[in-house]
């Protein structure tokens, strides 16, 4: 049993005395989760939500707006007289994909390296690191140029990568950070509603392209097209596309510090560190909105010296990793986790290529009189799309996903896009472009409102702490491996047979490969647990007397197994609040 301290009043708690008379550590710890399971929704959830949030705001800013900036770049930097008339004033498509792809790259290194990370130093100390990558990254594009040893090109493409790099760290951090720290009821909402901000992102890149298309609407009107836009119209797009880049960087800014003196997550703390005593303490600066916890140094060390030895939960090594997931029991998870984020990003990244046919579908993207029409458009066009499908998916996501579940939500998403597929594919010349635009609106919606959301939150949720963002990382990694080669390898296939009258000939055929691969995202999401209101630890396998417990995993002795099974722990800690009053 650890001592009571002296000390402590109504602004500065003595955390240490909570639970200082309980002898085990290991019933220390698990009272002390419940009241992080059991804490009804408040601001330090909301906070919460915000500051990790932010994050997906700028990243899904950053990608989005890329597909603005490329038509930009060719109008600044491929204008020259020596090329061409028909092609003057467009960019390149290898070097547009390269610049789009470059990202995707980056986000891979960040997505392993930044997950393996939080596993290994914990998640405060690694948190807003790959904030301030992003931030650095955002304005060093926005301020580059070209010169005569190097490209335009190579140099976006170098700084890409950097910012994908922060941008990947994002993933595993603010999902695990997230899930953590939630409530098990609301815990699945919490985590939708972070990612959700990357529709609010999308959105907010169209409408900052728009403001700044209009802010320079006269001297864009001075040239009739692309191939015209030379001199001051020239000069305004160049400040268009930098202003646009640029601006990335202001949310984040604005999160950094809100993250960098987050509390580290008691999980963590508890089965990593094995600080039972710091654990304890952030849960209650964490439920009272301060940065962290401040327990008593001499009897947190000190009980830290004692009780570390005996907590239960293994120690995280390489051969534990491969023993754990070398069972198919759990090695099938992060397989179905990691399929299903890779089958769905192919085809999420790649409907994408087909914006240009949508936005002249709904008369965004036919011929204009000018420059500033015809890049007014593009913006407008883009916000309508976002509006039209991806923005209503997530919300409605976060509204049902602790209700009907997250495995039903994505099976529901892969089984009904495999048919929107086929009707986009295989019925492509029958339905014509509103027959598209229609497909493309519900493959949005369909999108966000399934395995767009759902491949994010599961990952935070199904696999134990001491691995928990690595196998996420593992898990986006896989995904941003899709986008790849969707971009790179199936996305090149559209232009096979291209003529002058068809720019996109195979159009159709890609749209029916799409279709396999939600077929195949059918499959892996069996491999994956319903994780809907059940307690991180439940899932883990950690708490006797449930479905999901395994004895080895959780290294309990059968007579302790018996004695926990039948408690509840909400119970004890209201049992312990009122010791306390005592």
């Amino acid at each position: 049993m650890a001592g009571r301290t002296a000390g402590g009043n109504s602004a500065f708690h003595n955390f240490h005395n909570d639970y200082a008379h309980i002898a085990d550590p290991n019933e220390r710890r698990r009272l002390a989760l419940a009241e992080i399971d059991k804490a009804p929704f408040g601001w330090y959830h909301i906070r919460a939500i915000v500051v990790a949030g932010i994050g997906f705001f700028t990243d899904a800013y950053d990608i989005f707006a890329i597909g603005m900036v490329t038509t930009m770049l060719g109008v600044v930097y491929w204008n020259s007289t020596r090329i061409a008339t028909a092609k003057r004033g467009m960019i390149p498509a290898s070097a547009d994909t390269a610049i789009k792809a470059a990202t995707s790259a980056g986000t891979v290194i960040g997505q392993l390296g930044f997950g393996y990370l939080a596993d290994q130093v914990g998640r405060k100390r690694m948190y807003g690191l790959e904030l301030i990558v992003i931030i650095f990254a955002t304005l060093a594009q926005a301020l580059t140029s070209r010169s005569p040893a190097i490209t335009i090109v190579g140099v976006i493409i170098f700084w890409r990568v950097l910012m994908g790099v922060g941008i990947g760290g994002d993933y595993p951090l603010s999902s695990i950070i997230t899930s953590e720290f939630a409530t098990t009821k609301w815990r699945g909402a919490m985590m939708g509603s972070v990612f959700a901000m990357q529709g609010i992102g999308q959105f907010a890149a169209g409408i900052i392209a728009l403001i700044a298309i209009s802010g320079f609407k006269g001297s864009l009107k001075s040239a009739k097209n692309r191939g015209t836009c030379t001199g001051v119209c020239g000069v305004a797009v160049d400040k268009i596309w930098r202003i646009i880049i640029g601006f990335g960087a202001v949310p984040a800014c604005i999160a950094l510090y809100y993250r960098l003196t987050i509390p580290e997550t008691p999980r963590y703390t508890f089965d990593v560190t094995r600080d039972v005593v710091k654990g304890g303490s952030d849960i209650k600066a964490y439920l009272s909105s301060t940065p962290e916890g401040v327990p008593d140094e001499i009897a947190r060390v000190q009980t830290m010296r004692e009780q570390a030895p005996q907590l239960e939960i293994p120690k995280a090594s390489w051969s534990d990793f491969a023993h754990h997931y070398g069972q198919w029991k759990y090695g099938s998870v992060l397989l179905g986790t990691a399929g299903s984020w890779f089958f769905l990003d192919v085809a999420f990244y790649g409907v994408s290529l087909n914006n240009s046919v949508i936005l002249q579908a709904i008369g965004y993207g036919s011929s204009t009189p000018n420059m500033y029409l015809y890049l007014y458009n593009i913006a407008v066009g883009n916000i309508i799309l976002v509006c039209a499908g991806a923005i209503p998916g997530y919300w409605v996501t976060v509204a049902l996903c602790d209700t009907i579940g997250r495995k039903p939500i994505q099976m529901m998403g892969f089984v009904l896009l495999t048919i929107l597929f086929c009707i986009w594919g295989f019925g492509y010349y029958k339905i014509g472009h509103h027959g598209q635009l229609a497909c493309y609106v519900l493959c949005n919606f369909f999108f966000n409102f399934g395995p767009n959301s759902t491949t994010f939150i599961v990952p935070g949720e199904c696999f134990p702490t001491r691995y928990r963002s690595t196998s996420h990382g593992i898990s986006a990694a896989a995904g941003k491996i899709g986008s790849i080669i969707a971009q790179v390898a199936i996305g090149t296939l559209r232009t096979r047979g291209a003529t002058p009258s068809n720019a996109s000939p195979w159009l159709n055929h890609v749209m029916e490969i799409y279709a396999l691969f939600m077929l195949c995202g059918c499959f892996t999401t069996l491999l994956i647990p319903e994780t809907k209101r059940l307690t991180l630890e439940q899932l883990a396998g950690e708490v006797p007397g449930t479905p999901q417990f395994d004895p080895a995993l959780a290294g309990m002795s059968a007579s302790r197994n018996i004695d926990r099974s039948d408690s509840d722990p909400s119970d004890e800690v209201a049992a312990e609040k009122a010791h306390q009053q005592v």
